[in-house]
């Protein structure tokens, strides 16, 4: 093959990069393309973050001798007109499980066709391919996760491709297809290889103290996994051995697990996963309101709300006690959270997102649907001192210890106008 288009969507990197690495070794000159759709929504906090992904992304091409053609469109003509322009034989992506991603990939194969040119999708968005893992009795997917947890820990995982070392661009590209880029940009593979090397020495901590809300021992890499500027393969090799690994491993499993539940139902954004467990919602616009401000009255849940606010990123532990202060204290539909979180979270996807929301909900993938968080015993179990709470909430820097997390058993002076709580019980 002599020209070969690799069109990117959810997977900015060079690294462990099937579809890149397959059209390198097949084509004596490769396109990378990327297509900005405004069909699809993004907040602002994900178009920052994917406009520093993009540009180092760029940069990483350009050091192996291509570039990134950078167009706005839609991706499927995007692509049929770039592939036509270079004389490319094929088109090569990444699999995606969302509805977008799949009506897009089908259009992209029926048009493939009328043209004449071959299309083929790589896996690399998840760790186990959506589908390659299914429970006996003929059932599509998993709908519990441990027992898929056990089947992937046992399964054989692909090779983890290196970065080319060449790649070729066609002569006489038009220069306006090339994007300037932004060599400050702080987002990117660049920065998530970085910030995995020096979080891997934390490691070994992770499974104690993944859920400290102050301490934020985190990886903080979910934003990076989401637009693929890590390869979520490569990183269970690289993590592989590392006194610790498992607990971690155990949550990039998840992220696999609900990747896989979205393939075999397609409406979790929209739709109850278990039949006949929608509730009955209350409508309440103005406490929706105050809960997406961070105005609950209810400290842990508002410091939550607020980080997210602040960062495009909420601690873990946050979401869960967030989620449930909504769905099972204010009784507010998950769909309006789910949708929130969707808007503002860097690493807010279909599949984890909704995913994780139902199972809070109790209409999702939770084997015990009625469990829920209460805020108050979360916080003296996960923020003992309060730090969480004054760092995303100043109304409150006053009160002393674990006080912070009833401040309306506190004088009114010394909370700042900082309201009582909208709904709370002790259950």
């Amino acid at each position: 093959m002599k020209v070969a288009v690799v069109l990117f969507t959810r997977d900015l990197r060079v690294h462990d990069h099937p579809a890149l690495a397959a059209s390198v070794r097949a084509a004596e000159h490769v396109v990378p393309l990327f297509v900005h759709d405004p069909s699809l929504p993004a907040g602002s906090n994900r178009r920052t973050f994917l406009d520093g992904c993009l540009s180092d992304l760029a940069s990483s091409l350009r050091q192996r001798g291509g570039d990134l053609v950078t167009l706005r469109g839609d991706p499927v003509d995007c692509a049929l007109r770039v592939a036509k322009q270079v004389g490319a034989a094929g088109i090569a992506m990444s699999a995606d499980v969302s509805g977008f991603a799949r009506a897009r990939s089908q259009r992209l194969a029926a048009a493939c066709a009328a043209e004449g040119v071959a299309f083929r999708e790589f896996p690399g968005v998840t760790i186990a391919e959506p589908g390659s893992l299914r429970p006996g009795g003929g059932g599509s997917h998993y709908k519990v996760f441990t027992p898929y947890y056990r089947a992937w820990q046992a399964s054989s995982l692909r090779e983890v491709h290196g970065a080319p070392r060449r790649i070729s661009l066609p002569e006489d590209m038009p220069k306006s297809w090339f994007a300037t880029g932004d060599p400050d940009a702080v987002s990117g593979e660049s920065a998530a290889r970085e910030r995995l090397s020096s979080w891997l020495t934390h490691l070994e901590s992770y499974g104690d103290h993944h859920d400290d809300l102050a301490a934020d021992r985190t990886s903080r890499l979910s934003p990076y996994l989401h637009f693929g500027c890590l390869s979520p393969r490569e990183l269970v090799a690289r993590v592989d051995g590392h006194a610790g690994a498992e607990p971690f491993v155990r949550q990039l499993c998840w992220r696999d697990f609900y990747h896989q539940v979205l393939s075999a139902f397609p409406d979790l954004r929209r739709r109850p996963y278990r039949p006949g467990a929608e509730d009955s919602w209350r409508d309440e616009p103005d406490a929706l309101e105050a809960w997406k401000a961070g105005h609950t009255g209810v400290p842990i849940v508002d410091a939550g709300m607020r980080q997210m606010l602040q960062e495009g990123w909420m601690h873990n532990r946050a979401r869960l006690i967030t989620a449930s202060y909504l769905t099972k204290h204010l009784y507010l539909d998950w769909r309006a959270g789910g949708d929130h979180f969707y808007d503002l979270l860097l690493d807010g996807d279909v599949a984890n997102n909704y995913g994780n929301w139902q199972w809070v909900a109790g209409t999702g993938n939770d084997t015990k649907p009625y469990r829920r968080f209460n805020p108050l015993r979360q916080a003296e179990r996960f923020d003992p001192t309060g730090d969480y709470v004054r760092r995303y909430v100043p109304e409150l820097a006053d009160i002393p210890g674990k006080a912070i997390h009833e401040p309306w058993k506190q004088p009114a002076s010394t909370r700042r106008g900082y309201p009582s709580p909208l709904a709370l019980d002790a259950k």
